[in-house]
Protein backbone atom coordinates (compact mmCIF):
# COMPACT_ATOMS: atom_id res chain seq x y z
CA UNK A 1 0.00 0.00 0.00
CA UNK A 2 3.66 2.40 0.99
CA UNK A 3 4.55 1.60 -2.76
CA UNK A 4 1.34 1.67 -4.50
CA UNK A 5 0.32 4.96 -3.13
CA UNK A 6 3.98 6.88 -3.08
CA UNK A 7 4.19 5.47 -7.00
CA UNK A 8 0.44 7.45 -7.92
CA UNK A 9 1.67 10.58 -5.76
CA UNK A 10 4.35 10.76 -9.09
CA UNK A 11 2.65 9.46 -11.44
CA UNK A 12 -0.63 11.33 -11.25
CA UNK A 13 -1.58 13.93 -13.29
CA UNK A 14 -4.08 16.01 -11.17
CA UNK A 15 -2.24 17.89 -8.08
CA UNK A 16 -4.85 16.74 -5.82
CA UNK A 17 -5.15 13.56 -6.49
CA UNK A 18 -1.58 13.60 -5.48
CA UNK A 19 -1.86 15.02 -1.80
CA UNK A 20 -4.52 12.38 -1.30
CA UNK A 21 -2.27 9.62 -2.40
CA UNK A 22 0.57 11.55 -0.21
CA UNK A 23 -1.69 11.14 2.63
CA UNK A 24 -2.34 7.60 2.27
CA UNK A 25 1.36 6.98 2.21
CA UNK A 26 1.84 9.04 5.27
CA UNK A 27 -0.85 6.73 6.88
CA UNK A 28 0.61 3.20 5.67
CA UNK A 29 3.56 4.61 6.62
CA UNK A 30 2.67 4.83 10.14
CA UNK A 31 1.10 1.91 10.26
CA UNK A 32 4.76 0.22 9.64
CA UNK A 33 5.45 2.39 12.83
CA UNK A 34 2.91 0.75 14.39
CA UNK A 35 4.15 -3.14 13.65
CA UNK A 36 7.82 -1.82 14.78
CA UNK A 37 6.23 -0.53 18.28
CA UNK A 38 6.76 2.58 18.02
CA UNK A 39 3.45 3.99 18.25
CA UNK A 40 5.02 7.61 19.60
CA UNK A 41 6.66 7.96 16.55
CA UNK A 42 3.23 6.29 14.96
CA UNK A 43 0.81 9.16 16.81
CA UNK A 44 3.42 12.15 15.53
CA UNK A 45 3.74 10.81 11.73
CA UNK A 46 -0.17 10.61 11.82
CA UNK A 47 -0.73 14.34 13.48
CA UNK A 48 2.04 16.26 11.81
CA UNK A 49 2.15 15.15 8.56
CA UNK A 50 -1.08 13.64 7.04
CA UNK A 51 -2.54 16.25 9.24
CA UNK A 52 -0.82 19.80 9.21
CA UNK A 53 1.93 19.51 6.22
CA UNK A 54 -0.94 17.59 3.68
CA UNK A 55 -3.73 20.88 4.96
CA UNK A 56 -0.64 22.93 4.19
CA UNK A 57 -0.10 21.45 1.19
CA UNK A 58 -3.78 21.41 -0.35
CA UNK A 59 -4.46 25.07 0.84
CA UNK A 60 -1.59 25.75 -1.81
CA UNK A 61 -2.16 23.39 -4.24
CA UNK A 62 -5.80 25.08 -4.34
CA UNK A 63 -4.24 28.56 -3.80
CA UNK A 64 -2.04 28.21 -6.64
CA UNK A 65 -4.73 26.94 -9.01
CA UNK A 66 -2.65 24.44 -10.41
CA UNK A 67 -5.75 22.75 -12.47
CA UNK A 68 -6.04 25.66 -14.89
CA UNK A 69 -2.32 24.89 -16.55
CA UNK A 70 -1.50 20.55 -16.13
CA UNK A 71 -0.16 20.54 -19.64
CA UNK A 72 3.18 22.51 -19.02
CA UNK A 73 5.56 22.92 -22.32
CA UNK A 74 8.55 20.74 -21.59
CA UNK A 75 11.75 21.30 -23.72
CA UNK A 76 14.07 17.93 -24.59
CA UNK A 77 16.65 19.97 -22.79
CA UNK A 78 14.63 19.70 -19.22
CA UNK A 79 13.11 16.30 -19.96
CA UNK A 80 17.20 14.79 -20.45
CA UNK A 81 18.35 16.82 -17.15
CA UNK A 82 15.59 15.17 -15.60
CA UNK A 83 16.59 12.02 -17.00
CA UNK A 84 20.09 12.40 -16.03
CA UNK A 85 19.11 13.52 -12.18
CA UNK A 86 17.24 10.47 -11.89
CA UNK A 87 19.82 8.40 -12.88
CA UNK A 88 22.22 9.78 -10.72
CA UNK A 89 19.96 9.26 -8.12
CA UNK A 90 19.53 5.75 -8.99
CA UNK A 91 23.04 4.62 -9.49
CA UNK A 92 23.65 6.44 -5.36
CA UNK A 93 20.50 4.37 -4.24
CA UNK A 94 22.15 1.20 -5.46
CA UNK A 95 25.62 2.00 -4.18
CA UNK A 96 24.39 2.75 -1.03
CA UNK A 97 22.39 -0.64 -0.58
CA UNK A 98 25.03 -2.81 -2.34
CA UNK A 99 26.86 -3.65 1.18
CA UNK A 100 23.46 -3.54 3.21
CA UNK A 101 23.28 -6.69 4.97
CA UNK A 102 19.56 -7.50 4.97
CA UNK A 103 19.74 -10.88 5.00
CA UNK A 104 21.32 -10.85 8.68
CA UNK A 105 19.17 -8.10 10.62
CA UNK A 106 15.46 -8.83 11.18
CA UNK A 107 13.05 -6.86 12.65
CA UNK A 108 11.19 -7.49 15.76
CA UNK A 109 7.75 -6.88 15.66
CA UNK A 110 5.25 -6.29 18.66
CA UNK A 111 8.12 -7.26 21.12
CA UNK A 112 10.48 -5.27 23.44
CA UNK A 113 9.45 -1.54 24.74
CA UNK A 114 11.88 0.87 22.59
CA UNK A 115 9.56 2.85 21.43
CA UNK A 116 6.46 3.02 23.53
CA UNK A 117 5.28 6.57 25.11
CA UNK A 118 5.13 5.29 28.56
CA UNK A 119 9.21 4.97 28.54
CA UNK A 120 9.45 7.77 26.18
CA UNK A 121 7.59 9.85 29.20
CA UNK A 122 9.72 8.02 31.99
CA UNK A 123 12.75 9.27 30.16
CA UNK A 124 12.07 12.69 29.52
CA UNK A 125 10.75 13.68 33.08
CA UNK A 126 13.14 11.86 34.71
CA UNK A 127 17.03 11.83 33.20
CA UNK A 128 15.84 14.27 30.55
CA UNK A 129 13.75 16.67 33.24
CA UNK A 130 16.14 20.34 32.87
CA UNK A 131 16.17 19.95 28.67
CA UNK A 132 12.73 19.58 28.91
CA UNK A 133 11.37 22.25 30.47
CA UNK A 134 14.01 24.49 28.86
CA UNK A 135 12.55 23.72 25.39
CA UNK A 136 9.13 24.29 26.78
CA UNK A 137 9.61 27.24 28.32
CA UNK A 138 11.24 28.31 24.45
CA UNK A 139 8.19 27.22 22.47
CA UNK A 140 6.12 29.18 25.35
CA UNK A 141 8.14 32.80 24.78
CA UNK A 142 7.86 31.59 20.79
CA UNK A 143 4.09 31.47 20.79
CA UNK A 144 3.71 34.80 23.01
CA UNK A 145 5.72 36.29 20.61
CA UNK A 146 4.07 35.13 17.41
CA UNK A 147 1.18 36.67 18.90
CA UNK A 148 2.71 40.01 19.76
CA UNK A 149 4.00 40.35 16.11
CA UNK A 150 0.65 39.35 14.56
CA UNK A 151 -1.70 41.64 16.57
CA UNK A 152 -2.71 44.82 15.34
CA UNK A 153 -1.95 47.79 17.15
Amino acid sequence: MTLGSALMVVFSKNPVHSVIFLIIAFFAISGHYILLNAQFLAVVNIIVYAGAIMVLFLFVIMLMNLNANLELKKSRLLRFAGFLAGLCLFLILVAALKDAGTKSQIAETNTGSIGLIKNLGTALFTDYVVPFEISSVLFLSAMVGAVVIGKKE
